[in-house]
């Protein structure tokens, strides 16, 4: 149940800001946000070996989420972190037909793009602006992806560089309206003893290329467990 919202040169002081909440079970183990030996700078999944979400100090970004789709996932088909790993190594996402269903939102200096392989392999580019991401279509954003995309551009508005108001919103564990028998699973935040939100990460890169990402990470009881909080220059 991730959810993401992207500015992507959405206001004259950020190239990009991205705010996203990774949700997983919490059994999987999992290395915090980190620089890598080859430039990546993400936290990285120690089951499958990829990542959820990364950038590179040349300006590249990824994030994937899974696409809930009926009859899905199919254990015996690659990692969708792959699709991240590549586009940070300065390749183009490959086999992405062989994979489970995802969304993915890719981003360098000049260009943003969604990706999804359900039901055909499709990428859109996307303008300037603020788009959403979640387990759903890219064409019909669930309540909580709107009510991200909302507090980004509030925090926009405001011309704030303080981080403190986008954690707040990803940090929202009110139930939403029309979520039905799932609606513990409506929040932007989920807490879940078994399946809930593992991090927080907010990202921005000015336009002049400086950079930070942090990310927040929880325990089963939604408690802070660690923070890591990187600056660096992107391309």
């Amino acid at each position: 149940m991730c959810v993401a919202a992207a500015a992507f040169r959405a206001h004259p002081r950020w190239r990009l800001v991205v705010i996203g909440n990774r949700d997983e079970f919490h059994e999987r183990p999992t290395a915090p946000l980190a620089r890598w030996t080859d430039g990546v700078i993400a936290g990285r999944d120690l089951q499958a070996g990829g990542t959820w979400l990364g950038v590179n100090e040349a300006g590249r970004f990824a994030l994937v989420t899974n696409l809930r789709v009926d009859g899905y996932p199919l254990p015996h088909l690659a990692s969708r972190g792959a699709l991240v790993t590549d586009w940070l190594g300065g390749r183009e996402p490959a086999s992405p037909e062989t994979m489970n269903p995802f969304n993915l939102f890719l981003a360098d200096a000049e260009t943003a793009s969604h990706l999804s392989n359900h039901p055909e392999v499709r990428r859109l580019p996307l303008a300037p602006g603020i788009h959403g991401l979640s387990n759903g279509p890219h064409e019909q954003p669930w309540a909580k992806t709107l009510a991200l995309e909302a507090a980004l551009e509030n925090w926009l508005a405001a011309g704030s560089t303080d981080p403190a108001p986008l954690f707040a919103a990803l940090a929202d564990r009110t139930e939403l309206p029309g979520a039905g028998p799932e609606a513990r699973f409506s929040p932007v935040f989920i807490r879940n003893p078994a399946y809930g939100t593992r991090c927080s990460t907010v990202l921005m890169i000015a336009g002049d290329g400086a950079a930070r990402i942090i990310e927040r990470r929880f325990d089963a009881e939604g408690r802070t467990t660690g923070q890591t909080d990187l600056a660096f220059t992107a391309g």
